[in-house]
């Protein structure tokens, strides 16, 4: 991650300045930030949390809220030659945002970069919420599995070649033995070839009286030699067609058993799952809106009371700055805040219960998400595997159909053939009859000898054309054996790939325990927690039931070691930290989503605020510790607390103002 982040700072620009307009508290300001750590320094009310939302605001986040008496706020931020813009205005009631912002989309961002106290991966561990589907939330599992199952289907098909190369392969030592075999009928061929045209050359006949008979007879016994190779080869061209129907026919009945098993699948069936599945992507996503939209209402309000709270007494003898009693102050504070989309008075314990009831609702819709995400996968398997019997069965249709058509074509050849063959036994046979009645007795012998050569011609050119189509077939075969060495690779490729998506999901959670675990042992060994030994994250599998099915899910159990004061380890729960130690728990938890998903490459800024629980000596600590991670860290502290860091920053002490202090 070092790496990465050392990339990351090589392309940070060297200054970034921050105009805010009417956002939160502050009227109007410009602040500069170098990278590294800046620290907004003050006491309580002095706009330091309105300054980090109108950056959040123009980094592209909505958990921004409107000065309470404007229509109307800006945020820009210059990043080197960049500028990204915001803007916010009122309209009935609700706040309205425009502008191009340097995120798209600010999930990570809101997730893992912007910890105001009101943050829900900070606050995460302090409400026992799942930290599992928060670390989870920013990965896309539904593309995931679509990869998933485009990559089987391709490892299927490259299978499929694979077994059809390996069935051809089967197929070389028949066919290589049967070459021998016709080799060794063409040499014994040849031979008697040799010796029947040695004995014909050597019989001597007187043929001077009829060698215009001779002559005659000679160009039949040549015709009859031609008619008969013709007819040979149109018999084997008869024997090869039959040969190919029954191979053909034998494929046919292994394809209409295969046709038997498959079903062409139910039109109505499909569209109802189609409809079902798009009616349920859109409950999903109009339930992560919802989702969206309460969580950044909740924030919204505990802002509203963190921000409207009672300034404490100073030095000037219990008097506010405007001279009113403190005591009038702390009860007008504690009973009721101003409305930041109205700007009324509403009471304080009204708000607290309408967040209380906001979280509630956001738990159940959470839930109901959830169930709605195990239904909407199981209704995307049963339509995957209809489509996927419709389009084999459709294949396999398509392959019946060819086979009957070349069964069609090769018994036309064959009657065309058959034809062929009648003909020519036809010419043979008065070939045979005209031969008998030229040649004498003195010929009768040549007749012979001229039969035998014939035919012996003939078996040779047949058995060579065999040999040939032998040769032909074992050269498309070892040509296909070719392909191996590729598909072969393809399908290691593939496979890897669907290892590496396999297990996507599983390494992102492996790398935030890892990444928690780690952050959180060097922090509790730097901060010195007393009797606190060790946090960490347990990550353990469990059966669940999504819809009818049951499946394996990871589960983050949050483990508490303490140890009492004579050394004996017990192990402790979340309700028994203190404030200070669930404070800190969460901050290491939101750095771990922070490192795990890379949020430095997608936003360069990490916003803290309210650690007041904390004491200045370990927020001094922690500063340090998170700005090694992050190109720009800006911290809001109390002015005791920023007087404890010791690390090199940069230091914003007045906001509200053109000429903040640097």
């Amino acid at each position: 991650m070092e790496s990465e982040l050392d990339r990351a700072e090589r392309d940070t620009p060297e200054r970034a300045t921050l105009f805010v307009d009417n956002i939160g508290g502050i009227d109007e300001t410009e602040v500069s930030f170098q990278p590294g750590a800046t620290v907004l320094s003050g006491r309580n009310a002095t706009n330091r949390t309105s300054l980090l939302q109108a950056i959040m605001a123009a980094l592209g986040s909505d958990q921004v809220s409107l000065k309470a008496d404007a229509e109307e706020g800006r945020a820009e931020l210059e990043l080197g030659d960049e500028t990204y813009r915001r803007t916010l205005q009122r309209r009935n009631g609700t706040i309205v945002t425009d502008g191009e912002p340097y995120l798209d989309d600010p999930e990570l961002a809101d997730l893992f970069a912007f910890l105001l106290e009101s943050n829900e991966a900070r606050r995460a561990v302090a409400r026992g919420d799942d930290l599992r589907e928060l670390i989870m939330r920013p990965v896309d599992t539904d593309a995931i599995k679509a990869e998933i199952e485009q990559c089987q289907r391709r490892k299927q098909e490259i299978d499929d070649q694979l077994a059809e190369l390996d069935e051809l392969e089967g197929k070389l030592p028949d066919l290589e033995a049967k070459r021998t075999r016709v080799t060794d009928e063409i040499e014994e061929l040849e031979e008697e070839l040799e010796d029947a045209q040695a004995e014909l050359e050597e019989t001597n006949v007187d043929v001077d009286e009829r060698r215009e008979e001779q002559s005659e007879l000679e160009a039949k016994l040549e015709e009859l030699r031609d008619t008969r190779s013709d007819l040979e080869r149109v018999r084997d061209r008869i024997e090869t067609e039959r040969e190919s129907i029954d191979a053909l026919e034998e494929e046919r009945e292994e394809v209409e058993e295969r046709l038997d098993s498959l079903s062409s699948g139910d039109e109505s069936e499909v569209s109802r799952l189609e409809a079902e599945i798009e009616t349920l992507q859109d409950e999903k996503a109009a339930l992560s809106d919802e989702i969206s939209q309460l969580q950044s209402t909740i924030q919204f309000n505990e802002q509203l009371l963190d921000e409207q709270e009672s300034v404490l007494p100073d030095a000037d003898g219990g008097t506010g700055g405007d001279g009113e009693p403190v005591t009038d102050q702390l009860l007008a504070d504690s009973e009721t805040v101003t409305c930041w989309t109205c700007g009324s008075s509403v009471a304080r314990d009204q708000i607290e219960t309408t967040i209380e009831q906001l979280r509630t609702a956001r738990q159940e819709r959470l839930e109901e998400r959830s169930g709605i995400s195990a239904e909407l996968d199981e209704k995307r398997e049963t339509l995957s595997t209809i489509n996927e019997n419709r389009t084999e069965y459709r294949q396999t249709q398509r392959r019946l159909d060819s086979v009957d058509d070349e069964i069609e074509r090769r018994r036309e050849r064959i009657e065309a053939s058959t034809a062929d063959r009648e003909e020519l036994t036809d010419e043979v046979d008065d070939l045979e009859a005209t031969i008998d009645d030229l040649e004498a007795d003195d010929y009768s012998g040549v007749l012979d000898q001229h039969k035998e050569v014939n035919q012996l011609e003939f078996k040779l050119e047949r058995k060579e054309r065999e040999r040939d189509d032998l040769d032909d077939r074992m050269a498309s075969i070892e040509e296909r054996l070719d392909e191996r060495e590729t598909l072969e690779a393809r399908r290691d490729d593939i496979t890897d790939e669907l290892t590496d998506l396999r297990t996507r999901i599983d390494q992102i959670e492996g790398d935030a325990v890892e990444a928690f675990n780690e952050h959180m042992e060097n922090l509790l060994e730097v901060l010195e927690y007393g009797n606190l030994d060790r946090i960490w994250i347990d990550r353990t599998t469990r059966e669940v039931r999504e819809g009818r099915r049951k499946v394996s899910r990871s589960s983050f159990d949050l483990k508490i070691v303490r140890s009492t004061d004579d050394g004996a380890a017990y192990e402790d729960t979340i309700d028994h930290l203190s404030e200070s130690e669930r404070e800190v728990t969460g901050l290491v938890f939101a750095l771990a989503g922070y490192l795990v998903h890379d949020v430095y490459e997608t936003v360069p800024f990490m916003l803290l605020d309210s650690l007041e629980a904390i004491d200045s000596e370990r927020i001094a600590m922690l500063v340090e510790y998170f700005e090694s991670y992050v190109p720009y860290l800006v911290v809001a502290l109390l002015d005791e607390d920023a007087q404890a860091v010791e690390v090199d920053h940069g230091v914003i002490t007045e906001i509200d103002s053109a000429s903040a202090a640097q």
